[in-house]
C-alpha cells in the first residue's frame, strides 16, 4: 500500500499562491520539496502544472484535469484523484503537489502533511484548505528564517494522521 503525502508551503493565513504562482522566493523550500518527491510520483491539478510549465525531471507527474482530449508530453493524465492514485500503483509514496482543489479533495484521503509553515500573513487568491489539527499529528519541526532573496521566517513541518 502506497503512503499518500501532501506537500505545501504556505503563509500563517494559510495562502500558498497568487496568480498561479508562490508568492514568495525560499529557495530551501524548493530544495526540500526535490528531496522529498524525487524518485516518486507526484499528482496536480492542471494549473499547477501549467505554473511549472514542464514535467519535473526524476519524478513522474500526474496531471488531474476534467479535460477528457488533454494529453501532456511526459506526464500521466487522470480525471480524478482515485484514478490518479491508481496510476501511481506500486510507489512507496504518492506525493500531492496542489493545487488548493486537489489539496481539498485529497486532505481526508492522506497520511502526512509535509508543510512548510511561511511564519507570516502572505496576500494571495489561493489557500490550503483548513484543517483541524486534532486529527493530525507533529513528528519534526525544524526552524529556519533567511535573508535573501527576501527575509522569510518558515518552519519545515511534518503532521502524521492520529
Amino acid at each position: 500500500m502506497s503512503k499518500l503525502s501532501l506537500i505545501v508551503a504556505m503563509a500563517r493565513n494559510r495562502t500558498i499562491g497568487i496568480n498561479n504562482t508562490l508568492p514568495w522566493r525560499c529557495p530551501e523550500d524548493l530544495k526540500r520539496f526535490k528531496a522529498l518527491t524525487m524518485g516518486h510520483h507526484m499528482i496536480m491539478g492542471r494549473k499547477t502544472f501549467d505554473s511549472i510549465g514542464k514535467p519535473l525531471p526524476g519524478r513522474t507527474t500526474v496531471v488531474v484535469t476534467r479535460d477528457t482530449n488533454l494529453k501532456i508530453e511526459g506526464c500521466l493524465m487522470a480525471h480524478s484523484i482515485p484514478d490518479a492514485i491508481k496510476t501511481c500503483a506500486g510507489d512507496t509514496e504518492i506525493f500531492i503537489v496542489g493545487g488548493a482543489d486537489i489539496y481539498a479533495q485529497s486532505l481526508q484521503l492522506a497520511d502526512t502533511l509535509y508543510v512548510t509553515e511561511i511564519q507570516q500573513d502572505v496576500e494571495g487568491d489561493t489557500h490550503f484548505p483548513a484543517f483541524d489539527k486534532i486529527h493530525w499529528h507533529e513528528t519534526a519541526r525544524e526552524v529556519h528564517s533567511q535573508e535573501t532573496p527576501q527575509p522569510l521566517q518558515y518552519h519545515f513541518v511534518t503532521y502524521q494522521r492520529c
